[in-house]
């Protein structure tokens, strides 16, 4: 069975956010993933984890443009100088939070220009810092119209450009199901290059158990593959409080 991390900006996120750690770990979550962990200084968040014994798995690049813009500048023509310092301010917050992956983020663009510009960044990033491992992750056109990394095959196809160990896939069963149509198959096709898994229902990103995804079998096919990473709750619960959302455990 897969070992489960909280996504914590979406989970108990009816708390205070330095208190969804205790709530992450007295609900048996071993480890968080943070969106975007950037509104408190970074030694707060470490102590947090630090209090709980909790391991920090994954965060998000770039950090929130609070004077306006899109949310990514990978895959921007234009827009290399403002991803290489976005990228710098992350990892300077990845040297007190150590998380173990971060994901980066395309942007809003399309065609041959954006790819290759996304290859270029990929590996300027992934050169800057050898040891950290970063991912990238296809979001569905429903929920991010425009997004240029739109695709599982688009995603392999950049990551075999990229060529960079330390580059890998973030699988995600929510937009892999409404990118797709079937999460299950998307796994099946992708897990070898998969790095971080998470896990939500389509087509409303609830708790897994509801929609159309049979997440007793997606286990299974994970556990089969010999899949060893985090397999990450990143829902938006159903339920007022969230610890009443995680039956599906």
């Amino acid at each position: 069975m897969p070992k489960f991390a909280a996504n914590i900006s979406l989970l108990f996120a009816e708390l205070p956010y330095l208190d969804r750690f205790q709530a992450a770990a007295e609900a048996g979550f071993k480890a968080v993933e943070i969106l975007f962990p950037y509104e408190l200084a970074a030694k707060e968040t470490h102590r947090a984890l630090l209090a709980n014994g909790l391991n920090l798995v994954l965060i998000n690049a770039p950090p929130p443009n609070y004077t306006g813009g899109d949310p990514g500048y990978a895959a921007v023509p234009g827009g290399e100088d403002r991803f290489q310092s976005d990228i710098r301010r992350v990892l300077r917050y990845a040297q007190v939070l150590r998380p173990g992956l971060i994901h980066i983020m395309s942007g809003y663009s399309s065609g041959p220009d954006a790819f290759e510009c996304m290859v270029h960044n990929l590996q300027w990033a992934a050169d800057l810092a050898p040891q950290q491992q970063f991912t990238i992750e296809p979001l569905n056109p429903v929920s991010q119209p425009d997004y240029f990394l739109n695709d599982y095959n688009l995603a392999a196809d950049i990551l075999d450009r990229v060529d960079r160990p330390n580059f890998g896939l973030q699988y995600d069963s929510f937009h892999a199901h409404m990118i797709h149509g079937d999460a299950l198959a998307v796994w099946e096709q992708f897990h070898p290059r998969v790095v971080h898994a998470q896990v939500g229902a389509a087509p409303d990103r609830s708790e897994p158990g509801r929609g159309p995804t049979d997440f007793a079998q997606l286990f299974n096919a994970m556990t089969a593959s010999g899949y060893s990473g985090w397999v990450s709750a990143e829902y938006t619960p159903s339920t007022s409080r969230t610890v009443h959302s995680l039956g599906w455990m």
